[in-house]
C-alpha cells in the first residue's frame, strides 16, 4: 500500500515538474526529461542556454514535495559565440551593476566563465554570478570570488534571526542560526525550496559573513490522506 502510494506521488511529482517547466518562459522543455523518486527529481536532456538550465532547476524546486534536484541538463547553444564576444558582454554586465566592485574579474574559455577577485560582501560575490547567467553563449559559471575578512558585530546572530523573521517568504520559527567566526550556519526545517533559499540569502547579506552553511531540510506537508490527483 505504501509502495503503491509512493509510486503515485512520484508519478504526480514528475508530471508536476514537467508542467512547471512547460509554463516557465525561461525554459525550453522540449528536450528535457524528468525522473522523480522519493522526493528527488533528476533533470536530463539538453537546453539551449545556461540561464535556462538554472531556470529549469528553480522550476523543479517550486513543486511541492521536491526535496532535492539533480540537474544533469547539458547546454547546447543554438548559435555558437566566440569567447571574445562572451568576455566583452561579461565585462559590460559587471560594469553596469554598481553593486559589483571593480575587483571582480572574469575569464572565459569554451563558454565557461570563471569569476575571481575579492569583495566586501558575500551578496556581491553571488550577485556577480547572477549577472552573467543570462549572457548568450555562457555554458557554465564558476565562482571563485572571495569575501574580504572584516570584524564581526557581536549581535550578528540576533540580526540574522530578525532578518529571517521579517522575511515575508519565511516561517522562521523552525530555523536556528549559529555564527562561528565569519560563518553562519542554518539548521532546522522549512516547507519549500523557496524558503530555504530565502533564508540563505538573508544570512548572506549580514555584514562580515563570508560563508553560509545551509543545512536546512525541506520537509513539505505529507501527502498522506490526500488524493494524488487533487494535490496542487
Amino acid at each position: 500500500m505504501i509502495t503503491t502510494m509512493q509510486k503515485d506521488v512520484d508519478k504526480w511529482m514528475g508530471h508536476a515538474v514537467m508542467r512547471e517547466l512547460e509554463w516557465d518562459p525561461e525554459c525550453d522543455a522540449n528536450d528535457i526529461a524528468v525522473i522523480a523518486k522519493n522526493g528527488t527529481v533528476v533533470l536530463t536532456g539538453v537546453i539551449n542556454t545556461y540561464a535556462g538550465k538554472l531556470a529549469a532547476e528553480r522550476a523543479a524546486k517550486r513543486v511541492r514535495g521536491v526535496r532535492a534536484v539533480a540537474n544533469e541538463l547539458g547546454v547546447r547553444l543554438r548559435l555558437e559565440r566566440t569567447d571574445a564576444d562572451i568576455a566583452l558582454d561579461v565585462a559590460k554586465a559587471l560594469t553596469l551593476h554598481s553593486a559589483i566592485p571593480e575587483t571582480v574579474q572574469a575569464a572565459v574559455h569554451d563558454g565557461h566563465v570563471t569569476l575571481t577577485g575579492e569583495v566586501k560582501w558575500l551578496y556581491q560575490a553571488r550577485g556577480a554570478e547572477n549577472v552573467v547567467h543570462h549572457i548568450l553563449g555562457v555554458r557554465d559559471v564558476r565562482n571563485y570570488i572571495t569575501v574580504a575578512a572584516r570584524p564581526i558585530e557581536r549581535d550578528i546572530r540576533q540580526r540574522i534571526g530578525r532578518a529571517l523573521h521579517q522575511n515575508a517568504n519565511l516561517d522562521a520559527r523552525q530555523i536556528a542560526v549559529k555564527v562561528a567566526g565569519d560563518t553562519a550556519e542554518l539548521t532546522g526545517t522549512v516547507g519549500t525550496w523557496l524558503q530555504r533559499e530565502s533564508a540563505e540569502h538573508a544570512a548572506a547579506s549580514a555584514p562580515g559573513i563570508r560563508k553560509v552553511e545551509n543545512k536546512l531540510a525541506v520537509e513539505p506537508p505529507e501527502f498522506e490522506g490526500q488524493d494524488v490527483d487533487d494535490i496542487c
